[in-house]
């Protein structure tokens, strides 16, 4: 057997903005998109539940996979913590 990696799905980076959950995450996904009859550039936010398997805390910086659904609600996993949070 093989230790390929399959590669389905979507792959998003974003913040953890709540970690209160049993083994769940809610990812911020930021992004800007250009008003369509004005033309200013406007930013976006997009919230995301997501599996915690990695035991992300909040303020951390993650990527998450899409995958199938989990529960009502999730529909992505996570792959890595980029970069924890500072706690002071």
């Amino acid at each position: 057997m093989t230790d390929k990696i399959i590669n389905t799905g979507k792959i998003f980076t974003g913040v953890v903005v709540s970690d209160k959950m049993t083994n769940t995450i809610v990812v911020s996904l930021s992004y800007t998109t250009r008003h369509s009859l004005y033309k200013k550039i406007i930013k976006k936010n997009k919230k995301i539940y997501a599996d915690n398997n990695l035991k992300a805390k909040m303020g951390d910086t993650v990527k998450v996979r899409e995958t199938r659904p989990l529960s009502k609600l999730k529909r992505f996993t996570t792959l890595e913590i980029i970069k924890s949070a500072i706690i002071d």
